[in-house]
């Protein structure tokens, strides 16, 4: 007898999860969760999930509210007979520390793949932060596949930015920039960015001169503080450039990150749905849905 797989999620991503569901034709499961009054969590899985291939559905933002009820799941479902458990996050947390630059530091990008890995048995996720990590795979411990959202980041520019230049943050994005700007069919460029802390951010912005007609597209994976932007909008607003779109992948947007952006002089902040926010217009699970369908039905 064949058991069809089975997607869970947690509460805060159940839209996201349904939508999901239906477009990769899976069931989706049913879970209760509450908080007992001294904090601890309860669980219930009322799905049978025996013999089936499951799917937690987890956007891992913000991280550490989420990582106890997920290891909860995953773990409930290996104990009652699933056949696998995999996580699909679209947005996957804890890559910038994967290193140890002062004494006695955690590298918590290793930590998290560890926990991550015991609890799951393969990884789906969407344009993780990679630096010195250049795969999943050096740190995660199962099957792990990164998905790239450069097309539908494309797609969207062609159709709603007029005359369009995208602008990469830095010379190391100029892949992923030039990848983006090919689907939109737009020319590109990147930034020259050296770091000096999370809000300490000098960046260089290239000759405006040729663009000077275009609309500039700021693109990122990410927007957390929104400084590195804030920073290269004002300085194109000073160049004389049209009001520029940001554009990113994550829409972490911490500390007013949105509100800082068009204040600068953005017209429009932008992401995909892999965290849900207001900024929220470009639509990520059609691409999702047919890599979680292919894994979940793998023999």
């Amino acid at each position: 007898m064949t058991h069809p797989p089975l997607i869970f999620t947690l509460p805060e991503d159940w839209r996201f999860a349904e939508r999901l569901a239906a477009c990769a034709g899976v069931e989706l499961g049913s879970v209760t969760t509450r908080d007992f009054p001294d904090g601890e969590t309860y669980m219930r899985l009322n799905s049978s999930v025996t013999g089936r291939h499951v799917a937690i559905v987890c956007s891992l933002h913000p991280p550490n509210d989420k990582i106890l009820p997920l290891i909860f799941l995953a773990d409930t479902a290996r104990s009652l007979h699933a056949k696998r458990v995999g996580l699909v996050a679209p947005y996957l947390p804890y890559m910038r520390q994967d290193a140890r630059f002062h004494t006695g530091e955690a590298i918590t990008a290793r930590s998290f793949a560890g926990l991550i890995s015991r609890a799951h048995d393969w990884l789906i996720t969407i344009d993780p932060h990679l630096h010195r990590i250049h795969e999943l795979g050096e740190v995660y411990m199962v099957p792990s596949l990164a998905l790239h959202a450069a097309a539908d980041l494309g797609r969207w520019i062609s159709r709603s930015v007029e005359n369009p230049v995208v602008v990469g943050p830095d010379e190391e994005s100029a892949q992923w920039a030039s990848a983006v700007a090919d689907a939109a069919g737009a020319p590109w460029t990147v930034l020259s960015k050296v770091r000096h802390g999370d809000r300490d951010v000098d960046v260089r912005i290239p000759d405006v001169e040729p663009f000077l007609g275009h609309t500039p597209v700021l693109v990122d994976d990410i927007i957390s503080s929104g400084q590195t932007m804030v920073n290269v909008i004002r300085q194109m607003r000073q160049a004389g450039t049209r009001p520029p779109v940001c554009v990113a992948v994550h829409a972490v947007l911490c500390g007013g990150a949105r509100e800082a952006l068009l204040a600068a002089g953005a017209s429009t902040v932008v992401t995909t749905n892999t965290i849900a926010d207001s900024t929220n217009g470009i639509d990520i699970i059609p691409m999702l849905a047919s890599a979680v369908r292919e894994r979940l039905y793998e023999r």
